[in-house]
């Protein structure tokens, strides 16, 4: 690192920094600390959680590049556009903000009763820290790669890993900023960081290309091994873990697990409106069309510097770094920081080390709101006989995130991961999602659902889910004879035939029959559906949204998802991006029909791939960059402009018992 990549990199950070301390002026309420007021416009809102993953996304994606290549792009076309009509249709994100809920284990109290809530609070608490519980770890050990920084550290008498100083700071930091005003400092840091970061991915894909030969990547992917190929989704049925059938069942988790999983629950309930946070999801595809290409252009420059002979020398150097790392999982983990540090100019450099060290700042941020929230709002809380006012009740929550970062620096400190980052996080969500996907699309749509169907899918899915995790796990051995089980576990944790993904998958299928079967058999009424969803009588004010041209009867837009509450720029928005996906899936047909009649050499299928890839995204990303950058501006003045007029309602806590009076009344 040169002192231009320094400075580079820490500017951003202190502008941040300061609209952070900014922020705090305007939390007045529990609603503006848990849910930002609720006056997020939609490119606030989907520029802010576009920053959730940074640095663990950018390892995690390189990791499943590298061993899979485009096969999961070419099978996601099917799932992409299932993708984006549960985002038009606004399924259950448009019904769960109807319900003003706080937190998604509030919804259940509302829906189902106070007891599935505290366990649903408590089990989603459990799953998500132990989830989260990695990431502060990876992002501060790719910075002591990516900034070349000695391995370890003298720590009075005691050498320790750099990594675990980093991960206090960079925690301590996170802390301050989400302590200080909770969602409204989220969201304008998290969305200032996400401008930042569209113009610095452009930056660097544009360095990208003038520094590494596209070429060499071509060769790289046509050079795969039958089988095993890396641009040929027909001649990779060998790749194990990241193939065919890991893209099918992650287009069933997406639609089963619509806002299952709660790392960034507080934006499922800050939009402005329920339509609003529906267009913020439309919106966040196009605003993702950057990161895609960013994300892919770094692996591709990855790749071709580890396997292409012209670049030899260097691949020598990284992997002697490498070999100096005894941890194999960490090994694999740092293998991108690692080339990255000898493939990037000066200047480029620190960019990308600003925008992956704002990532973790985003990500740490949106998680320790998120789970400390939960465990507030959702364990805590509803054990009172008595409601806290608003300064004990910011005080706790803001307790409840240094207790999160506490445990976050302690289990990275302490624990170490084996498995894939992606695969970690899929299984350890499954503790959760596997019975909530039944619980939430049920509760929100089927008024014939009841709490015992919510008790059985809730626990069918996490008990699988565990019981999964626990067979993968070959820790126990013949060195504890006292474990009658010990042999059994252990033969099948070598030979498990499940990974991550699949036991997700049978968890949420039993889990979902589960709550179906019991519910028929235990319901006696439905249940009010207007009341919960503030429809009809029971109507808000504050949720009217002005209402566009009808619809004709028989309308493309209409069959798709769009209705009335759609304006007509929101249509053109909406049908744009939905062409987009379309003319994809069209791409997919026609590729799988010549692929059966004429198999395509390895050549043609790399060549479409940086077409894909590159070349056509490229442009299309300019003009996102700036579009955003100007719209954001604007929806950030409109953010705090609203924040200042907001009525505060003391009520508005996330108990069900002061929601249900304000409905009433």
């Amino acid at each position: 690192m040169y002192p231009l990549d320094w400075l580079i990199m820490c500017l951003p950070l202190v502008f941040v920094a300061a609209i952070g301390f900014y922020t705090r002026r305007y939390v007045r309420s529990v609603a503006d600390f848990m849910a930002g007021g609720r006056c997020a416009g939609r490119y606030l809102m989907c520029t802010a959680r576009s920053g959730m993953g940074g640095a663990v996304t950018f390892v995690a994606g390189y990791q499943v590049f590298l061993r899979s290549g485009f096969i999961l792009r070419w099978w996601g076309y099917m799932s992409d556009i299932v993708a984006l009509i549960v985002i038009i249709t606004g399924f259950v994100i448009y019904r769960y903000r109807q319900t003003r809920a706080m937190t998604l284990a509030q919804f259940f109290e509302m829906r189902y009763s106070r007891k599935f809530r505290l366990f649903c609070g408590g089990l989603g608490f459990l799953a998500g820290i132990i989830n989260y519980g990695i990431i502060p770890v990876i992002g501060a050990r790719l910075c002591v790669y990516l900034l070349q920084l000695p391995p370890t550290v003298q720590f009075f008498s005691h050498r320790i890993d750099t990594c675990l100083p980093l991960m206090a700071i960079f925690l301590t930091i996170s802390t301050l900023l989400v302590t200080l005003g909770g969602q409204v400092t989220v969201l304008a840091t998290d969305c200032a960081e996400g401008m930042f970061g569209l113009i610095a991915s452009l930056i660097i894909c544009i360095a990208l290309l003038i520094t590494f030969n596209v070429t060499q990547t071509r060769e790289v992917l046509v050079a795969s091994a039958t089988g095993m190929s890396l641009a040929n989704p027909f001649d990779a049925w060998k790749v194990q873990d990241f193939n065919f059938w890991y893209a099918m069942v992650g287009m069933f988790g997406m639609v089963y697990g619509t806002m299952a999983w709660q790392n960034a629950q507080a934006f499922n309930s800050c939009a402005l409106n329920p339509h609003e946070a529906r267009m913020g999801g439309i919106l966040g595809n196009y605003r993702g069309i950057v990161g895609i290409l960013s994300g892919t252009l770094l692996s591709l420059a990855v790749l071709s510097y580890l396997d292409h002979p012209n670049n030899a020398a260097g691949a020598a150097v990284v992997r002697d770094v490498l070999s100096r790392i005894d941890d194999p999982a960490t090994r694999d983990q740092m293998l991108g920081p690692v080339v990255v540090t000898h493939l990037l100019p000066i200047g480029i450099r620190g960019l990308l080390c600003s925008t992956l060290l704002m990532g973790i700042f985003s990500t740490d941020g949106m998680h320790l709101h998120s789970w400390s929230s939960i465990l507030i709002q959702d364990v805590i809380l509803p054990l009172r006989k008595r409601p806290l006012g608003v300064r004990q009740h910011l005080l706790l929550l803001r307790l409840g995130i240094i207790l999160v970062a506490i445990f976050a620096f302690i289990f990275g400190a302490l624990f170490r991961q084996s498995e894939y980052v992606q695969m970690w996080f899929g299984v350890t969500q499954a503790i959760f999602t596997g019975g909530a996907g039944a619980v939430i699309i049920g509760g929100l749509y089927w008024p014939w659902g009841t709490t015992a169907g919510a008790w059985v899918g809730m626990l069918t899915g996490s008990i699988l889910s565990l019981v999964g995790i626990v067979l993968r796990q070959p820790f126990w051995n013949e060195q504890h004879p006292a474990l009658w089980v010990a042999p059994i576990v252990n033969h099948l944790g070598a030979a498990f035939p499940l990974n991550g993904t699949y036991i997700s998958l049978y968890a949420s299928l039993a889990a979902l029959t589960g709550y179906v079967v019991i519910s028929w058999l235990t319901c006696g009424e439905p249940h009010n559906m207007d009341r919960l969803l503030h429809r009809g009588a029971y109507a808000l004010e504050a949720d009217r949204v002005v209402v566009g041209a009808p619809l004709r009867r028989f309308d493309l837009a209409k069959f798709i998802g769009i209705d009335e509450l759609f304006t007509r720029s929101d249509r053109w928005l909406t049908l744009g991006m939905f062409s987009w996906k379309m003319f994809w899936l069209a791409v997919f047909v026609v590729g799988c029909t010549i692929e059966l009649v004429h198999p395509l050499s390895a050549g043609s299928w790399s060549e479409f791939w940086l077409w894909n890839a590159i070349w056509i995204p490229l442009p299309i990303g300019v003009v996102t960059t700036i579009w955003f950058t100007i719209a954001c501006t604007k929806d950030m003045k409109t953010f705090f402009r609203k924040l200042r007029a907001e009525r505060i309602d003391p009520e508005d806590d996330g108990t069900v018992e002061h929601r249900q009076a304000a409905v009433i009344n």
